[in-house]
């Protein structure tokens, strides 16, 4: 599989959303990333559908939604039905996990499950057959501009291993504190889809040299 580049608009400026995006269209991003955090599951509270809404007028690049949220088998109708492509929940907040999985792959998007750091991975062990995405929390979340926890790397390789044993037609995607000077090593431990936000919309020159930065130290 091609590695990603997920472009988090938690760090965008939203009086310049459009440009943003656009912007990182044009150097090449594969998809955006929007979170969406509801203020009981993450201590913030951020986007959402009609945030989803206005991204898909912008751009047909595929929308990678998640959810932090409670309750998330009560909000994913809404998030696909808005243009969201890619749906990620957290088993932590959904006893029911297969079953939302299987909701979100009617409703035509694919489908993942997030791993907080606490969170062991053996919760997905079962449900790898069935799974578009597993994405790997490389800090706690709730904010941007966290540094990655070291610690992860270990949790990715073991998650790339279960999973190539299953399914190997899985994205292995990394959040959180995702850097030029890291992105090789979380490549090299199995990812192939990255979630980046003050990287791409905080580096000093700009979006366009951030996904640069991102996409050459990939290929190293």
């Amino acid at each position: 599989m091609d590695n990603i580049i997920s472009a988090s608009i938690l760090s965008a400026n939203f009086a310049q959303l459009e440009r943003q995006i656009l912007e990182c269209e044009q150097a090449g991003v594969d998809w955006i990333h929007i979170d969406v955090m509801d203020g009981h599951f993450v201590p913030n509270l951020t986007m959402g559908p009609f945030i989803v809404e206005h991204c898909r007028r912008i751009t047909n690049l595929p929308l990678d939604c998640h959810l932090m949220v409670e309750k998330p088998e009560t909000l994913v109708r809404d998030f696909a039905n808005a243009g969201a492509s890619v749906i990620t929940i957290h088993p932590e907040v959904n006893p029911n996990v297969h079953r939302t999985v299987q909701l979100i792959q009617n409703l035509g998007c694919k489908a993942g499950v997030a791993l907080n750091p606490g969170t062991s991975h053996f919760v997905i062990e079962s449900m790898l057959d069935f799974l578009d995405l597993i994405l790997i929390m490389t800090v706690n979340p709730g904010f941007s501009g966290q540094v990655f926890i070291p610690e992860m790397t270990k949790k990715i390789q073991a998650v790339s291993e279960m999973a190539k044993k299953q399914n190997n037609n899985i994205y292995i995607e990394v959040d959180g504190g995702i850097s030029a000077s890291n992105i090789t090593e979380v490549r090299q431990a199995g990812a192939n889809a990255f979630v980046s936000a003050t990287s791409i919309f905080g580096h000093p020159k700009g979006i366009t040299a951030g996904i640069h930065d991102l996409r050459q130290a990939l290929v190293k």
